[in-house]
């Protein structure tokens, strides 16, 4: 059974920093991309970040970029974001998906329901 489970959400203080992790299992996550999406609530899910199965891509939204970074660890079959400098619009349940096509996972794309494999997510609360 192919799955992408996410962990790492918490609470966490304006500012703080938080690093997700999503961990497949199932199938080879080397020869996959993998995208980091999220949804507030009474929010559409939005694309967050995006990284090739090489890890020579990256892309980021304009909303998070120069304080998320997203990465990966293909001995561990696990890709992380980590997250600095946030903000209580940052408070969303934050999901991992992966393809085998690195352009669907873009962050300025709606495709999370047509990806291969798509986790359950994980909530981050950003407040004081």
């Amino acid at each position: 059974q192919l799955q992408l489970v996410e962990s790492g959400g918490g609470l966490v203080q304006p500012g703080g920093s938080l690093r997700l992790s999503c961990a497949g299992s199932g199938f080879d996550l080397d020869y996959y991309a993998v995208g980091w999406f999220r949804q507030a609530p009474g929010k559409e899910r939005e694309g967050v970040a995006c990284i090739s199965a090489t890890g020579g891509s990256l892309s980021y939204a304009d909303s998070v970029k120069s304080r998320f970074t997203i990465s990966r660890d293909n001995a561990k079959r696990t890709v992380y974001l980590q997250m600095n400098s946030l903000k209580p619009e940052d408070t969303a349940v934050y999901y991992c998906a992966a393809d085998t096509d690195y352009g669907l996972l873009s962050p300025q794309k709606q495709n999370y329901k047509y990806l291969e494999v798509r986790g359950q997510g994980t909530l981050v609360t950003v407040s004081s």
